[in-house]
């Protein structure tokens, strides 16, 4: 009888035990549901913010100069009044494309060296040295190619060194680490009997590769590609340093450019009136190009999904 009394006296404790128990971890649970809800809002409030203050300032700016003028016009020289930011675009977009032209191909290879060839006492190296360049600050990576590239160019190429050339160069190596961190994820992410499959049908280790592996791996690596592309398209600190700072459109390498951030960078310190509103369209321009690459990159990964 005392044995049967001490269990109903146990289970009665623990009756009024568990409710307790459910009672603080469900008030914990929505406690920290509040949380993510009051972040979350409080990240969306800010980036619609900032949008309608960009757009707000800018609309009426480019009404006032004229959106043909503006976005096609190949003059930007304030001083007499001219606002084309037609010449920032297109020294931007080669900018951007040369730098694709240098990075992607060393990007990619590096990636396969890494998830194909490379021995594990290497890769404990090579994988944070690619960490390391990619928080490497672009001041930094601005006044390499100011005191190593620029006279390189200039040394070996000839003209003042502050080009499109270097400016391709420096970004295509500050693009390096994205490419080679995503495209090596993807091509890991690639189930093994697809490369072990194509090398038991006979095919070499590279053709099996780049020619089974790859093609599996192609959404992540041109994800990759597209987000290193918005890291190039908006650089702004090592740009200014060597780019030359001229906005004229680019007939050669050699010649220097302007990009639609370093020109904001440059000017905004000192600008007023209409100059500043038009600096602010300029950045509208930029944030627009880089909401393209964002939503193209948002449909690649859905349909990879």
């Amino acid at each position: 009888m005392k044995e049967e009394k001490t269990i109903r006296e146990g289970e009665a404790a623990g009756a009024a035990v568990i409710p307790a128990v459910n009672k603080k971890a469900l008030i914990r649970e929505w406690g920290m549901k509040a949380v993510f809800i009051v972040a979350a809002a409080i990240f969306v409030v800010v980036v619609a913010v900032i949008c309608i203050y960009l757009f707000a300032r800018a609309v009426p700016t480019i009404g006032e100069i004229g959106f043909v003028e503006f976005v096609f016009g190949g003059t930007w020289n304030p001083d007499v009044g001219y606002y084309g930011v037609g010449s920032l675009i297109v020294g931007t977009s080669y900018a951007t494309a040369c730098a694709l032209v240098v990075g992607v191909p060393i990007g990619l290879l590096v990636a396969v060296f890494m998830a194909f060839y490379c021995p594990k006492w290497l890769y404990k190296i090579m994988k944070p040295v690619v960490n390391i360049l990619a928080g490497i600050p672009s001041i930094v990576y601005g006044y390499f190619g100011l005191v190593v590239i620029v006279p390189f160019v200039r040394e070996t190429f000839g003209g003042g060194g502050t080009s499109l050339l270097a400016t391709a160069i420096v970004l295509g190596i500050m693009i390096l680490p994205t490419i080679i961190s995503i495209s090596e994820n993807a091509l890991r992410a690639v189930p093994k009997s697809y490369f072990e499959g194509a090398v038991a049908l006979g095919a070499t280790k590279e053709r099996a590769i780049f020619r089974t592996v790859f093609p599996a791996a192609m959404s992540g690596i041109v994800t990759s590609v597209i987000l290193a592309l918005g890291r190039a398209f908006g650089e702004t600190a090592a740009v200014v340093l060597i780019c030359g700072n001229l906005a004229k459109i680019p007939d050669s390498l050699l010649d220097p450019i302007r990009t639609l951030s370093s020109n904001i960078a440059t000017e905004l310190g000192y600008s007023t009136g209409l100059h500043r509103e038009a600096l602010i369209a300029c950045a509208v321009v930029l944030f627009v190009f880089i909401l393209l690459i964002t939503v193209i990159v948002m449909l690649l990964r859905r349909k990879k999904r």
